[in-house]
């Protein structure tokens, strides 16, 4: 991100959200129970025209799920974008994106996993957006789970302090730095573009799914190869879920802190965000304070204006 950070305006009684799938085919009962959430506490959720759609494993077509998400991104009657899923199929749009002016109507993005590709592309633009519930994480209990009502803070303009318990692989420690990240195995795609989030000097926070162990270390190499894992200011580890037992390594996460045992850096594990049951929304790109204490936990605290 080499452009000035803008933070997107809070949402206010009535604004309008659009509801798009940039992705994977959408699940229409997840959908209509986060329309329903959404309206309840006072929106008006708008369902784009393609969001609901099938094209083989994909929403729509590239061309409509473009047309979808450009045109939320650029209304000006449109207040904040929430993604209904992830899946595969953001990468297809990040070209034509990149030549929109976002800056000019920066609003909320929101979702995680496949939607990474999206934060890389609003990083560049040097527009904060949220690593956060998508439709089935906000519908679930009725809605009456904590990372709804965190979303619903932070698009009303409320940064987020989360405590987050000890972990026994935790190292101590405080940093300050923009958030970056998301789910790593995209990320770790855009290595080496203009989309690239993952830079020294961040905190960053990394989740997946169905991602091998030796896959992951891999990755993590070639973090290390480049430069970025020892000039981290922090890591922060969330979920890593559905993956392979493995000969050399006990679980993930052990296998990451072996990775950056080497370091002095703040780590942190067990944050409830990526593909689990939890999805604490993160504001990617702000202004970031994070301290690992061996009594307290991990204390994550977003800071702008």
């Amino acid at each position: 991100m080499t452009r000035s950070l803008i933070i997107p305006p809070p949402l206010q009684p009535g604004s309008r959200i659009a509801i798009v799938s940039p992705a994977g085919r959408a699940r229409p009962d997840d959908v209509a129970s986060a329309v329903t959430l959404l309206a309840t506490e006072g929106f008006e959720p708008v369902v784009m025209p393609h969001a609901m759609g099938v094209s083989g494993s994909f929403s729509a077509t590239t061309d409509h799920r473009l047309a979808d998400l450009s045109n939320a991104l650029l209304s000006d009657e449109i207040d904040a974008v929430i993604c209904t899923r992830g899946g595969y199929g953001a990468v297809h749009l990040l070209d034509r994106l990149d030549s929109l002016p976002l800056r000019r109507s920066a609003k909320w993005l929101v979702g995680f996993s496949d939607i990474t590709a999206l934060h890389g592309l609003l990083a560049h633009h040097g527009i904060a957006s949220i690593h956060g519930p998508m439709a089935k994480h906000i519908s679930a209990n009725g809605g009456k789970n904590p990372d709804f009502r965190h979303l619903l803070d932070i698009l009303k303009g409320i940064p987020p302090t989360y405590r987050i318990p000890p972990h026994p692989l935790n190292r101590p420690g405080k940093a300050g730095a923009p958030l970056a990240g998301g789910n790593l195995a995209v990320a770790s795609s855009l290595t080496a573009t203009r989309f690239d989030m993952l830079r020294p000097g961040s905190i960053l926070f990394i989740e997946d799914i169905a991602e091998p162990i030796y896959k992951v270390e891999r990755m993590l190499y070639q973090l290390q190869l480049s430069g970025v894992l020892p000039s981290l200011a922090a890591l922060l580890v969330g979920s890593f879920t559905n993956y392979p037992p493995d000969i050399n390594h006990p679980d993930m996460e052990s296998m990451i802190r072996q990775m950056v045992d080497k370091y002095d850096y703040p780590v942190a594990f067990g944050l409830p965000a990526g593909h689990g049951p939890r999805a604490l929304p993160l504001v990617l790109s702000a202004p970031t304070s994070v301290t690992v204490d061996p009594s307290d936990g991990l204390t994550i605290i977003s800071e702008w204006p």
